[in-house]
């Protein structure tokens, strides 16, 4: 187990302080020029999702932030709400992954993998240093009525807070605390449904405490950091809080206090935080909700209730709000396509599986779920096969995935016009193709039918590689010299050129290729060598 990194020891590559809270992270946003500030009231029902979902299209894709919820103008509460928070935008998920914000997708993808492997645990605080517990709202002054949760589109059953939430839960049996973000539908003045995927930490704690015939506490804060958006979207192992991974990410520990109706550590520095317990059995129907597929999810028939027990939050707290929708409109594509690529690259790096060049899971594949590419050089015999395989089914790439995809490392994983490319010319279909039967899906798959067929799915393996047992005969491509290149590089402003120079990944080499007394070819060495 890798022992936790002291502050001290962790680099900012980012250049400044870490955030410490949506606000400072607000303003730099702000700063950046990818904040738009709505201050005319607006209906919380479909219309500011549509806003969010329209102006998601656009590039730059700024995030929203609405001012003032149409009926709530005299509300005691006064909650703004942040629609598109990291949506498309590259340069907000670098930034709360404390990178500078022109970092290339790759090397942001490198460096998110590179910091998945510190850990600092939290650091807990007294209540008088925490800004959520400005206020706080107990028993009888509870009602969740009072907030403008919305309702994200037309067919929804209800009105849902976040799903840009942590929803945070303790093992029944290890003790240890987990942060997931789960959809949560308005049910009663002070109470909230909780929907969970089979498989999911919070529905394995609330399945092993009911088997007990005992009440499980939870608590979720609707107005977060948008870091605890990304690694609470994520599959660590079960015995480590996503606490640690968000610290060792941040580069500090992340500041928490403990709970008043429940013994559970909540963000100190969240907008508004509920605390409630899910009694044995307390079951409600939730649903349908649009989801990140692009679909929408089935009705259950019966989801866990949260009782809430308590309301904490800041003066004038700001809601976040994650639409499920096509791509780039899915709140989750870009940061969890960022964040699911480290996770998977780490994988297989503690796997041992060596020249790994990338990965890649792609935003615009349901929600950045249905996708995975990974680019790596060749160096044995099956090499790209057990990449495949291992991407497929690793503690970070298991869930959802349809396809994997396998490519040399001149191809871009990031580049979906390579990668097409390197599938049109590389793969032999009838060879190069395998399917796993009875794989870790989703009840929210729209092809598996009849829903009854659902959580299992199934997985493409592609390997887009140039066959290995044929590297050394195998058509050579196109490909520039890099003197050629370089020298259009140091002209390019003299000739007019718009913009800047594309990067290239592949370029002409001299390559030895000589006969063998076998028949085969080896690259690298001369006639009778040995």
């Amino acid at each position: 187990m890798n022992k936790p990194f002291e502050a001290s020891e962790v680099e900012n590559n980012a250049g400044t302080e870490p955030i410490q809270d949506l606000r400072e992270w607000l303003g730099r946003v702000e700063e950046m020029g990818e904040l738009v500030r709505v201050k005319q009231p607006v209906d919380r029902d479909e219309e500011m999702s549509a806003v969010g979902y329209l102006l998601a299209k656009q590039d730059p894709s700024p995030a929203v932030l609405f001012e003032q919820a149409a009926g709530f103008e005299k509300s005691p509460i006064g909650a703004r709400l942040l629609w598109n928070i990291l949506g498309p935008s590259v340069k907000r998920v670098a930034l709360t992954l404390e990178e500078p914000v022109d970092t290339p997708v790759v090397e942001l993808i490198r460096l998110a993998k590179d910091k998945l492997k510190r850990r600092i645990p939290p650091r807990e605080v007294s209540r008088s240093e925490a800004p959520v517990y400005e206020n706080t709202l107990t028993g009888d002054q509870i009602d969740l009525n009072l907030l403008p949760i919305p309702k994200h589109w037309p067919l929804d059953g209800g009105r849902y807070a976040g799903t840009a939430d942590a929803v945070i839960t303790r093992d029944p049996d290890s003790g240890y605390i987990n942060i997931g973000t789960y959809r949560m539908m308005l049910q009663g003045k002070n109470q909230v449904g909780l929907y969970m995927s089979p498989g999911k930490d919070a529905r394995l704690h609330i399945t092993r405490a009911w088997e007990r015939g005992e009440s499980i506490q939870v608590a979720a804060a609707w107005g977060i950091d948008p870091l605890f958006m990304m690694v609470g979207s994520q599959t660590f192992p079960k015995n480590v809080s996503e606490y640690e991974f968000a610290g060792g990410i941040k580069g500090q520990a992340i500041p928490v206090v403990r709970g008043t109706t429940t013994d559970l550590l909540l963000p100190a520095n969240a907008e508004l935080v509920i605390e409630g317990i899910i009694r044995p059995g307390s079951v409600k129907p939730e649903g349908p909700f649009g989801e990140f597929p692009g679909y929408y999810g089935r009705p259950e028939a019966g989801c866990p209730l949260v009782e809430v027990t308590a309301v904490h939050y800041r003066s004038k707290p700001i809601l976040t709000n994650a639409l499920m929708a096509d791509y780039p409109s899915c709140e989750q594509s870009g940061f969890f396509s960022v964040v699911r690529s480290a996770k998977i690259w780490d994988d297989l790096d503690k796997l041992g599986i060596p020249g790994i060049h990338g990965v890649y899971a792609h935003p615009a594949a349901a929600g950045g779920f249905g996708v995975t590419v990974i680019s790596l050089e060749q160096r044995y015999a099956g090499h790209a096969a057990q990449a495949l395989a291992l991407a497929a089914q690793c503690p970070g790439g298991a869930y959802y995935t349809k396809l994997i995809i396998a490519v040399d490392e001149d191809i871009d994983p990031t580049d979906m016009d390579q990668v097409i490319w390197a599938m049109a010319s590389r793969c032999n279909p009838i060879d190069d193709i395998d399917i796993l039967r009875n794989t870790w899906s989703t009840w929210l798959d729209p092809t598996q039918n009849p829903p009854e067929n659902r959580p299992y799915g199934s997985k493409a393996l592609i390997n887009a590689c140039k066959e290995h047992r044929h590297l050394p005969v195998f058509s050579k491509r196109t490909t520039l010299s890099r003197s050629t290149y370089d020298k259009v590089a140091s002209r390019w402003q003299e000739l007019g050129l718009p913009g800047r120079i594309p990067s290239v990944r592949a370029f002409e080499e001299e390559h030895k290729i000589v006969y063998h007394e076998v028949g085969g070819f080896e690259p690298g060495k001369q006639p009778g060598e040995e």
